[in-house]
């Protein structure tokens, strides 16, 4: 289990964008899927949380991101492949870290509902400091492209993602958290 404090910038980019920085990277994306969770009155989105169990591979973590002063706190639990599978069938809620501040947030396990999935072909490259982090999204019909820099030191980290975007001609382009984006498309159906 992990409690970190996770500080990132990102930006919306074209099919053209991505592709061509991706290009520039000689990256290779790896695929995950992100399931989403919450109760059927929307609790943990209410309180600006956000519950997912990731599987990339065959390894599983599920994770609740919390909101911090600056970024959020994500705790996380890695998971066997039985107790993910017990997860998604709602059967039970192996994560004991993550349960602990569930029940902080005044959430059961019990209550939870998996409310959709999110794959994402992601490729990532270290990058002044930080992660730079090129992401493919397909949910719900829907496909974007998005650029995340992940850092330990918000102000540089800004100046430097702000830098990045201008030397590519990127426009900035506001981008949502992705299970806010996933919400967005189910509410649309």
């Amino acid at each position: 289990m992990a409690k970190e404090l996770e500080i990132e910038f990102k930006n919306m980019l074209t099919k053209e964008e991505y592709s061509e920085l991706l290009g520039e990277q000689k990256l290779a994306p790896i695929s995950q899927t992100n399931h989403y969770f919450d109760t059927a009155d929307f609790r943990l989105r209410d309180q600006k949380a956000a519950l997912r169990l990731r599987t990339i591979g065959s390894r599983y973590e599920c994770t609740l991101k919390t909101p911090a002063a600056s970024g959020n706190y994500e705790t996380t639990d890695s998971l066997d492949e039985g107790q993910a599978s017990a997860m998604l069938g709602l059967r039970q809620f192996d994560a004991p870290e993550v349960s602990a501040e569930l029940e902080r947030l005044g959430v059961s396990p019990s209550d939870l509902t998996h409310i959709g999935s999110l794959t994402t072909h992601r490729a990532e490259i270290e990058y002044k400091g930080g992660l730079l982090v090129l992401d493919h999204s397909e949910y719900l019909g829907v496909e974007d492209f998005e650029l995340e820099y992940e850092v330990t030191d918000e102000a540089a980290g800004k100046r430097i993602f702000i830098s990045l975007l201008e030397e590519k001609r990127i426009p900035m382009r506001p981008a949502d958290k992705k299970i806010a984006r996933f919400m967005k498309a189910a509410s649309k159906r």
